[in-house]
């Protein structure tokens, strides 16, 4: 009879963490090592300061997960996986850069708060903000992250998902931390929620009404890409005085349009975007 093999001590849990780090710090080190022109497994070794045997062992698994190649009597050099990654690198990047004038226009336009963010996991990443002219202060800042369902970005990004995947994304903003949140998130049902993302859906654009900061409202809208697949929001956001109702249903065909000439920017056209929207 096979005994259950005892459970890691906190000691022995400690040291597992310590030993990937180093794995992951050397692997990591072999990759700069080929980037900087080492191209034999000795010239690697000597570089990363590791056995040869060490250097071979991270260098065959890089080359496995495609982030090296090795060809022979060349050795070994940077792989597609790299590339991959610094093209998707890059479309975040070029996604500030073409969005900022469309960005300036429309915080021009309404002197409100302006957003630009994706989707990162479940929530919703921060890659632009241009403060109102209005004194108001905001919590959410470039690089910030809120759980996607309780911004109006995050809703619009999730224009383009099923209703099993709102549900589900629903359900885990309800269990968020931020005690401010989960109380206002109480106020909509699950069925509420559901039935203003059919609405959004079939609008093509998204509301805040207070669900992620109190007294703050957003009218935000989805970006499409090439593929005509949803990958960045932008918001117009304010305090209640500042952006009641009537002025956000006013702001729907303004936030639309911006959207609407970023995505342009990034290959999607009109036509196609009318028939996800």
């Amino acid at each position: 009879m096979m005994r259950k093999p005892p459970d890691l001590t906190e000691v022995d849990q400690n040291s597992a963490t310590t030993t990937g780090t180093q794995t992951l710090a050397r692997g990591l080190s072999v990759l700069q090592a080929v980037a900087g022109g080492a191209r034999e497994l000795m010239e690697i070794s000597r570089v990363v300061g590791t056995t040869r045997s060490t250097t071979h062992r991270l260098a065959s698994c890089l080359v496995q997960e495609r982030y090296l190649r090795f060809t022979a009597n060349v050795g070994y050099a940077l792989g597609p996986k790299l590339i991959e990654l610094g093209f998707q690198a890059r479309e975040e990047i070029s996604l500030t850069v073409v969005a900022r004038p469309y960005l300036d226009q429309l915080a021009e336009q309404s002197g409100d708060t302006i957003h630009l963010a994706i989707r990162d996991a479940d929530d919703v990443l921060y890659l632009d903000k241009i403060p109102g002219k209005k004194g108001l202060e905001m919590r959410s800042r470039v690089g910030h992250r809120m759980p996607i369902a309780t911004t109006g970005v995050g809703k619009a990004l999730m224009l383009g998902m099923p209703e099993d995947e709102w549900k589900s994304l629903y359900q885990k903003r309800n269990t968020a931390a931020n005690s401010d949140t989960s109380k206002l998130l109480q106020k909509r049902s699950w069925t509420e929620f559901r039935d203003q993302m059919r609405q959004y859906t079939a609008g093509g654009y998204a509301f805040d009404l207070e669900d992620n900061e109190p007294s703050i409202r957003c009218v935000a809208a989805p970006i499409y890409d090439a593929r005509h697949m949803i990958v960045a929001a932008i918001s117009v956001s304010s305090t209640v005085p500042y952006m009641s109702l009537k002025r956000m249903q006013s702001l729907i065909d303004t936030v639309k349009q911006a959207a609407s000439g970023i995505s342009g920017e990034l290959g999607a056209t009109v036509a196609k975007m009318q028939l996800v929207s």
